[in-house]
């Protein structure tokens, strides 16, 4: 599971299609709807947030617009109607580290895609996120 904190308009087709199932899985997770993933480390962030479920809809909500840019059909009433203004820390070094990762990514897969992130200097957050200094997140897997 791979929740970016990086916007998803810098995914390629399959990254985005991705995030949104492991998202939605995620969001099932918090709800107690499952028995698998509940430990995922990705998950710690969003239970730090006062309200987890809240935080989990608004990433969704985010990633479903860029795919409504890109005409995708995902199905937004799969989306929990909790909404937040608040904004969870990433780690300066975490985000670096999820640039990497993505790069690493669309240069096997996608190089329109990896052309594309090139362009930007410094990519967008995912508008949940707030960066702040620090080294990658001790939740990640490195």
């Amino acid at each position: 599971m791979r929740i970016w904190s990086l916007h998803p308009q810098h995914l390629d087709a399959k990254g985005l299609v991705a995030l949104w199932r492991e998202t939605l899985l995620a969001q099932k997770v918090l709800r107690g709807e499952t028995k698998g993933y509940r430990h995922h480390p990705q998950l710690q962030r969003f239970r730090a947030h006062p309200d987890p479920l809240a935080a989990i809809a608004e990433y969704l909500r985010e990633v479903q617009r860029e795919a409504e840019r890109r005409s995708y059909k995902f199905d937004a009433s799969k989306i929990g109607s909790q909404a937040t203004r608040k904004k969870i820390d990433v780690t300066q070094g975490q985000v670096a580290y999820e640039l990497a990762h993505l790069r690493n990514k669309l240069a096997v897969r996608d190089a329109d895609a990896l052309a594309r992130l090139q362009l930007f200097g410094q990519p967008a957050l995912h508008p949940l996120f707030k960066a702040v200094a620090g080294d990658v997140e001790a939740w990640e897997v490195v």
